[in-house]
């Protein structure tokens, strides 16, 4: 299967080439489509652009921390969802693929929350019951999760500050349980890269850096969903 993981575009997925996104079985987006969240014309030419993309039988993504609108207007975005019928927004909520290969389904789960940072989006106490409550809804059998921010450890940190991990100590729990083939994330840019387990795929696709410039490529992958060997193009 071909899959390909981007993050963090911010309103700037306009400097991604194409040739950076080649197409695929699955194209997934880790969130922060916006820049403050409160523009829907951030929404209009993410989906634009999103459904543009050649090449991907399936387009998966879910919000971030930035994605206010998503939050604060769930039904206007369901709305404008509904125009991009090949476009899969998931939000605490499961979607599965049918592989041909193995004849059998792919299980994604996606999630936008995360600790609490400020007054963004999708915000809630770290440690607290209402963020452990979000991943103990991870289904056990999820094969891809998807959550915006990464779990504390991994992947996590800012750049020059490699002791400073800023991810979400529940969700790594979480991870450790359900044992997830894949996990992709993004909101911390510099924690951008791919981390291996021995049982779960770790890729931060956050493709912009700290300064908001598009540096940091898509991961194109060639994943066995069966053996969950993964291979980096």
């Amino acid at each position: 299967m071909r899959i390909t993981f981007i993050s963090d575009t911010h309103t700037r997925q306009g400097q991604i080439p194409y040739s950076d996104l080649p197409g695929g079985d699955l194209l997934i987006h880790a969130g922060d489509i916006m820049n403050s969240g409160y523009n829907k014309n951030d929404i209009f030419d993410f989906l634009h652009w999103y459904d543009s993309i050649p090449g991907y039988d399936k387009k998966v993504f879910i919000a971030g921390n930035h994605d206010r609108m998503f939050e604060n207007h769930p039904e206007d975005v369901k709305e404008w969802l509904s125009k991009f019928p090949n476009i899969i927004y998931l939000q605490d909520e499961s979607y599965e693929i049918y592989d041909l290969q193995t004849d059998k389904s792919i299980k994604i789960y996606g999630s936008p929350w995360q600790p609490e940072f400020y007054s963004w989006a999708f915000n809630l106490p770290r440690l607290g019951i209402e963020l452990a409550a979000k991943w103990e809804a991870i289904p056990s059998n999820t094969d891809i999760l998807i959550t915006h921010g990464p779990g504390y450890g991994i992947l996590d940190t800012v750049a020059g500050r490699g002791w400073d991990w800023l991810g979400c100590e529940l969700l790594t729990q979480r991870i450790a349980v359900v044992k997830p083939k894949i996990h992709i994330c993004g909101h911390i840019h510099s924690g951008y890269g791919y981390y291996w387990d021995d049982h779960t795929h770790y890729f931060n696709a956050s493709v912009l850096d700290e300064q908001y410039e598009y540096t940091q490529k898509p991961w194109n992958v060639e994943w066995d969903p069966e053996t969950n060997e993964i291979i980096i193009k």
